[in-house]
């Protein structure tokens, strides 16, 4: 049975680029399996919430949405594992687990991400320098490969499958399902400790000193110069026990409150989020923080942006790009100061600047973190510049061994891609056995001609 499809303009998160595509609703992995040999468009990606920033989910040909796909199909409570379809969203989790004394081990800025979503970018947060990324905590992924297929791979089956699809952006076939490994906890709180730092120094400082904690962050006063240039505020923490509940909380600890949303109008002008504007947001929110511990309800410290619905409508229509990079230990330093130097030049102001520490990289062959540091600058489109800024951001990262995140790319050359992504060809090569035809392709993959098989990517470059 042929699934219904309509043509329809997609664009990311970050509301650039425009894509118009086929856009397809299976609601049964049978009517999903039977998209691609229908014949339909030549090649689909698939799809989820439309969270990713850029066009990793975009294509002018054939998009799958998997927003239909979406059952909790077991839950082992002994191992504390859930499987569920990839349409399931990390808001379904929680909703359901969350009550039940069970939390997600690794989660991104937002909860209205699809697992599927989360598997093919391999999401991290604010504890991979402790835990790692999502793929650690994946039991195993069921995919759909061009060639027609189902595979189910692990770390241990079919484990170069499974490195390539945990961060292969949708490239290696659909994700149908998979086994996620939940976190036992005693209430929906985080027990949460604040402290403001003066300038960079001071804050890469605090930040290595961060192993003792589960989660850690730093938010980034980035319009802040001279001897304040990286002033920031941290806020570091670990999951409440109970017992650290105040009385009137311990009887229903997972009980959080409900958050207040809001919800930002179709057709807010983006220059409401200028310079001006912003630089009194960024002294506003240095000063409203004081330094000390903290109970804090998981929606504030995880999500606080979901409180305001549609928030990048903020930056007007033209949208904006969150520029998001890792950066090697032993240079982040240099480079985050010479990145925010930058964009201070440019005569930029983000409207949010987030600093967090980062693990050892796993073996996912287009996967985003490795050891050091990863900086997210969100910038506004719009001006001239804009192009010459982000092609001095990329030069920076690439002279310190430093790495784009492709979910929240759409700008990257090939030959920067290449260099930032070592094992790109290796993954073209596995791509390649795996969709011979070139099945599941996507605007970033055509992009960075990562559709190309390995000989032909290598005469490109």
């Amino acid at each position: 049975m042929q699934a219904p499809f309509a043509e329809q303009e997609l664009t990311g998160w970050a509301n650039y680029p425009h894509y118009r595509g086929a856009v397809f609703r299976p609601e049964s992995l049978r009517e999903l399996a039977a998209i691609g040999p229908s014949g339909s468009r030549q090649s689909y990606i698939s799809r989820g919430l439309g969270r990713g920033y850029g066009d990793a989910a975009l294509s002018t040909d054939g998009v799958i949405s998997h927003v239909r796909l979406n059952r909790l199909l077991a839950w082992d409570p002994s191992e504390h594992i859930v499987a569920c379809e990839a349409g399931v969203t990390l808001d379904d989790i929680l909703t359901c687990f969350l009550p039940q004394g069970f939390f997600l081990p690794v989660t991104p800025g937002t909860r209205h991400v699809t697992v599927g979503g989360a598997l093919a970018a391999d999401v991290h947060g604010k504890n991979h320098h402790m835990e790692g990324s999502f793929a650690r905590f994946v039991d195993s992924v069921q995919l759909l490969t061009g060639m027609g297929r189902v595979m189910n791979c692990s770390a241990t089956v079919h484990s170069d499958v499974f490195w390539a699809t945990l961060g292969g952006l949708g490239l290696t076939g659909p994700i149908l399902s998979a086994r996620l490994r939940l976190r036992p906890v005693e209430s929906a709180y985080l027990a949460i400790e604040y402290r403001k730092t003066a300038n960079l120094d001071d804050t890469l400082a605090a930040l290595s000193d961060d192993q003792q904690y589960r989660y850690s962050v730093a938010w980034i006063d980035c319009l802040a110069r001279g001897g304040a240039l990286g002033r920031a505020i941290l806020m570091r923490g670990e999951h409440a026990r109970a017992s650290d509940l105040p009385p009137r909380l311990r009887d229903r600890p997972f009980d959080a409150p409900v958050p207040r949303r809001f919800t930002v109008p179709r057709g807010w002008p983006g220059f409401l989020l200028g310079p001006t504007t912003v630089r009194a947001f960024n002294a506003w929110y240095y000063r409203r923080h004081a330094e000390g511990a903290a109970l804090v309800d998981y929606d504030s410290f995880f999500y606080p942006l979901d409180r305001i619905r549609r928030w990048n409508h903020l930056y007007g229509p033209r949208g904006f790009v969150q520029f998001q990079v890792a950066l090697p230990a032993d240079c982040s330093g240099r480079a985050i100061r010479e990145l925010l130097d930058a964009v201070l030049r440019a005569r930029r102001a983000p409207f949010l600047a987030v600093l967090k520490l980062l693990g050892a990289a796993n073996p996912g062959l287009l996967s985003f973190p490795r050891s050091g540091h990863t900086l997210a600058l969100d910038l506004a489109r719009g001006g001239p510049d804009l192009d010459d800024l982000l092609n001095r951001l990329v030069q920076i990262t690439q002279a310190h061994g430093g790495r784009v995140y492709l979910a929240k790319d759409a700008y990257l050359k090939p030959a920067e891609f290449q260099a930032m992504y070592p094992r790109a060809e290796e993954f073209r090569t596995l791509r390649q056995r795996l969709d011979p035809e070139q099945r599941y392709s996507s605007c970033l993959s055509r992009r960075l001609r990562l559709d190309a098989v390995a000989s032909s990517a290598r005469e490109a470059a």
